[in-house]
């Protein structure tokens, strides 16, 4: 029935490093092949945090998307869209507003965490307190199944699964439901019907959720059910009224390992940076002007590479044959600081060699990354109007 979609988006901050690659690009690269994707520029969630100074939204998202190219994101395997350029979302997320405590809101962890960390901003906006809503919208709209997040992100995919969760039991109970779903549960099949029953009776009477889970994978398999029917059996399934919105699950991702010049996470606000796009050169002089051991005064003096950021790099670069030589050296004095860095340097423009390359054609000719960006909009807009068809329907909006 639903397709099992993964949704994921960034927001337009200017051009992406390495950070990123290792901690975003290369997961979205790996789902691109096991699911469809989509991927947007959350331009409106810039907006919740930097509304008084917005920049160049337009040309940043599309540096940003030319970003995720050069990294290997694959415009024929993902959706790539932009967030503004589908007004659904933004519908959506009035729609839900309508039901959402405001007491949610204020309890997800973010809200105060950023207020205190942005101190030197107004964030006392209505756009700021309803970002976690845009973000619940931005995942609904698309009946997403998988969202990949950090740990420090999965409040808010449990506020999205809430929501869900509270507009389905609101909106969902249609007149004559079980009637509906019974008789779309004949129309699977006698020996799928009989299978169907059996694991709801399993998951209400035991909390079976290996049964939930057969059950929906059945429901997956379907291809002869309407959208409706669908609906409503994903519902009847769980003991609740018509499935409109999809209950996302979070794809655990690891946090970035990828350290900065200085030692510390790389990110743009230390000034730590190795974008994706950086020049050979650059590259080069940014790395050996990294700080190093303090105690290595001199060439001769043996250093402790637990006290060195390029350390940090080799554990990210180098094969243990390599990181080998480098503690040896570098405890001996048998190696210079400047020796220890250039297989670092090497194996970043390695990394980075075929980003430029695929990157080069899209700087060329700007009007590709637009058609490519105008295309996901369009495939997203469909995606969204879908779900928007059947929650005004549900709320009594179809006036149609």
């Amino acid at each position: 029935m639903y397709e099992t979609r993964v949704l994921s988006g960034m927001r337009p901050t200017g051009a992406l490093h390495l950070g990123h690659f290792h901690g975003v690009l290369k997961n979205w690269i790996r789902l691109q092949a096991e699911y469809p994707c989509l991927f947007f520029v959350a331009d409106w969630h810039a907006l919740t945090t930097d509304y008084e100074k917005p920049g160049d939204l337009q040309k940043v998202g599309a540096d940003m998307v030319i970003d995720w190219l050069a990294a290997g994101v694959d415009p024929s395997q993902a959706t790539l869209f932009v967030q503004s350029q589908v007004p659904e979302h933004a519908e959506l997320q009035l729609l839900l507003s309508m039901m959402t405590p405001l007491g949610w809101l204020e309890r997800v962890p973010t809200y105060r965490d950023q207020q205190q960390k942005l101190a030197d901003k107004d964030l006392t906006t209505y756009g700021f307190l309803g970002y976690p809503l845009l973000q619940a919208a931005d995942i609904l709209i698309y009946r997403a199944r998988y969202v990949p997040v950090g740990e420090d992100q999965v409040p808010h995919l449990e506020f999205a699964r809430e929501v869900a969760r509270r507009f389905n039991h609101l909106y969902g109970r249609e007149p004559g439901f079980e009637d509906k779903a019974k008789a779309a549960v004949k129309r699977m099949g006698t020996k799928k019907a009989r299978l169907l029953n059996e694991l709801r009776t399993k998951f209400l009477e035991q909390g079976d959720a290996a049964a939930l889970a057969r059950g929906q994978a059945l429901l997956d398999e379907q291809q002869n059910l309407s959208r409706g029917d669908g609906e409503r059996l994903y519902g009847w399934l769980e003991g609740t009224g018509k499935k409109i919105l999809v209950e996302p699950e979070a794809l655990l991702t690891e946090a970035s390992k990828m350290p900065g010049l200085d030692g510390q996470k790389m990110s743009k606000s230390y000034g730590n940076t190795i974008s994706l796009r950086e020049e050979p050169e650059v590259v080069a002089r940014k790395v050996r002007t990294m700080p190093t051991d303090p105690a290595r005064v001199k060439r001769t003096d043996p250093g402790n590479p637990e006290k060195c950021p390029v350390w940090e790099l080799h554990k990210v670069y180098s094969n243990q044959e390599r990181k080998d030589w480098v503690w040896n050296g570098c405890t001996t004095a048998g190696i210079g600081c400047l020796e220890c860095k250039q297989p670092v340097i090497d194996a970043i423009n390695l990394e980075l060699a075929p980003m430029r390359g695929r990157a080069q054609p899209y700087l060329d000719d700007p009007t590709l990354v637009k058609n490519i960006i105008a295309d996901g909009c369009e495939k997203a807009k469909r995606l969204a109007a879908e779900t928007m068809r059947d929650a005004r329907e549900s709320m009594g909006l179809n006036y149609a």
